[in-house]
C-alpha cells in the first residue's frame, strides 16, 4: 500500500518541522510549504498573496501525480504584522486550502488546524491580540467547516500552549497545571486527529491545562 500523504504548511521550521518529522516517522509521506526559498520545503508558498493557497495546492497535486493529499495540517502562521497580512496567512489561507481539500472526489480527507490555547477556556473572554484574534477566527471555521464538509473531510484542531516562544515576540508563557508541553506532545495530538475516523469538529488542548487557568 502507498503511504498516506499529508501537506504540512510551514513545515520546515519550529513546530511545523516537529510535526512533519513526527508524521514521517509514523510512515506518512509529508510535503511541506515555506515562504522562504532557502528553507528546503517541497513547495514555495506565499500565503499573504490571495492566490498563494491555490498555487500551493496545485503544486501539491503535481507532486502527487494529480491526486489530492490524504490530509492537511494548517500550521503556517504569522505572530506579528499588519492586521490584513495576519488575517491572510492565519485565517484565509487555511480556509482556502480546506475548501480545496473538500473538493476531493474519492475518500474522506482529514484537516488539522493549529490554533493557540489563548482562544480557549476562561482566557478566551479577555481582550485578544491581533494574532490571537486570527486563531479565534480559525477556531470558529474549524467547527463550521467540519459540519459543512463532512461528506469529504474531517476537520479538527489542536490548541498548543507555550511550546516554542516566537523569536520576534516577548511575552510571558503563563502558568500551566502540568508543565509546559513539548513539540512532541503537539505532534502526538496532530497524529491522533489525522487518524481518528469518528472525530470531527474537535479541538484538542495541548497546553498542560493552561486553558483552565484565569
Amino acid at each position: 500500500m502507498k503511504p498516506k500523504t499529508v501537506l504540512v504548511t510551514g513545515g520546515t521550521t519550529r513546530l511545523g518541522r516537529a510535526l512533519a518529522e513526527d508524521l514521517r516517522a509514523r510512515g506518512w509521506r509529508v510535503l511541506t510549504t515555506s515562504h522562504r526559498a532557502d528553507a528546503g520545503a517541497d513547495i514555495l508558498a506565499d500565503f499573504a498573496d490571495p492566490l498563494g493557497p491555490a498555487r500551493a495546492y496545485a503544486a501539491c497535486l503535481r507532486l502527487l501525480d494529480g491526486q489530492p493529499p490524504d490530509a492537511l495540517v494548517n500550521n503556517a502562521a504569522l505572530f506579528v504584522g499588519a492586521d490584513e497580512t495576519l488575517t491572510a496567512v492565519n485565517v484565509e489561507a487555511p480556509k482556502k486550502l480546506t475548501m480545496l481539500m473538500a473538493g476531493r472526489e474519492t475518500g474522506r480527507g482529514a484537516v488539522v488546524n493549529v490554533l493557540d490555547t489563548r482562544v480557549l477556556g476562561v482566557a478566551a473572554g479577555a481582550s485578544l491580540s491581533p494574532y490571537a484574534a486570527t486563531k479565534a477566527a480559525l477556531l470558529a471555521y474549524t467547527r463550521t467547516s467540519a459540519a459543512l464538509f463532512a461528506e469529504t473531510l474531517r476537520v479538527n484542531a489542536v490548541a498548543p500552549g507555550p511550546v516554542l516562544a516566537p523569536t520576534d515576540v516577548h511575552e510571558k508563557a503563563g502558568e500551566t497545571l502540568l508543565g509546559r508541553p513539548t513539540p512532541a506532545d503537539v505532534a502526538q495530538g496532530v497524529a491522533y486527529l489525522l487518524e481518528a475516523a469518528a472525530t470531527t469538529g474537535a479541538v484538542l488542548p495541548i497546553d498542560g491545562g493552561q486553558h483552565l487557568l484565569a
